[in-house]
């Protein structure tokens, strides 16, 4: 019951944001496509139809994938949109992921353990951090193979320092207030203060923080893809797409711009999700959210 009271105040505060629950719906759209996809649309995507060779958009002559025209290939871009939405999700994903924890868990270690640790894991986000992202990303992928393993170990990599300098200023701040104190008198052990305490409270600003990050991590992989050096054929992301339309910009501008769109739509809609997150988690402003709720409820 209490589950779905929480799921019911959930979609009420987002409701109550008109433009955060039409990139929610969006969002989930992909997420369906990214699953769905390639199950029911891989052959449909790869396979060739010189026929169709650069076929223009709005035609329905040759099906309703064709609506957004084809590729140099003659496949349809409709249907190689959706199945490419599985690759750049899985990799934004993976990369987020992989790099909120490494980088929360160095931050925890670095806000509580001892100064001398502390000051170390600092000094190496420092280091990583003094490269700019994306030449670094290209340094490594030029050294080691293209692959989908490689990109998401690079796009991690540089992102890690992000949350390992946000946790520690988190815990730095949240280990000093009274009841984390208080926990410390009355004999919890550090792995219970940490996991029981100061965790849950630094949770929501990582979770909004890598609702931003995604956006950012998605981009990265498209700019790689773009300049050659991140997901190689057979394989395909949508910044790949934009890549192998650019020759084509004069005479079939559809070929880059229908992937460039879907790359947009979904970083916009990242980003008003992360501002909406950064409200509904903020107990001091929640209440504008929950306030709207109930009026449109």
């Amino acid at each position: 019951m209490q589950a779905r009271a929480g799921l019911r105040t959930v979609l009420r505060m987002l409701w109550a944001d008109k433009l955060a629950c039409a990139a929610a719906v969006f969002l989930l759209i992909v997420l369906l496509c990214a699953i769905l996809g390639p199950l029911t649309l891989n052959e449909l995507a790869s396979g060739t139809n010189l026929r169709a060779r650069n076929a223009p958009p709005f035609s329905l002559e040759r099906g309703v994938f064709f609506i957004l025209g084809g590729d140099a290939l003659g496949r349809p871009l409709l249907a190689r949109i959706i199945v490419a939405a599985q690759n750049t999700m899985a990799i934004a994903a993976s990369a987020v992921i992989a790099s909120l924890l490494v980088g929360a868990t160095l931050g925890l270690i670095a806000g509580y353990a001892g100064r001398w640790l502390g000051e170390v894991i600092m000094r190496l986000a420092d280091v990583i951090m003094s490269f700019p992202s994306l030449l670094l990303a290209v340094i490594v992928l030029y050294v080691l193979a293209p692959s989908i393993a490689n990109l998401v170990l690079v796009l991690a990599i540089t992102r890690v320092p992000i949350y390992l300098r946000t946790t520690r200023a988190e815990v730095l701040e949240v280990r000093e207030r009274m009841f984390v104190q208080a926990a410390t008198v009355m004999g919890a052990s550090n792995r219970r203060i940490i996991f029981r305490h100061i965790l849950p409270v630094i949770l929501p600003t990582l979770l909004t923080i890598a609702t931003l990050d995604f956006a950012f991590v998605m981009l990265a992989e498209s700019a790689l893809s773009f300049l050659g050096i991140g997901i190689q054929p057979p394989e395909i992301t949508w910044g790949l797409m934009v890549s192998q339309g650019r020759q084509y910009l004069t005479n079939a501008w559809w070929l880059a711009f229908w992937p460039g769109l879907a790359i947009i739509l979904t970083t916009m809609s990242l980003n008003l999700l992360s501002s909406w997150m950064r409200v509904a988690l903020n107990p001091t402003q929640r209440w504008r959210l929950e306030v709207g709720g109930r009026k449109h409820g």
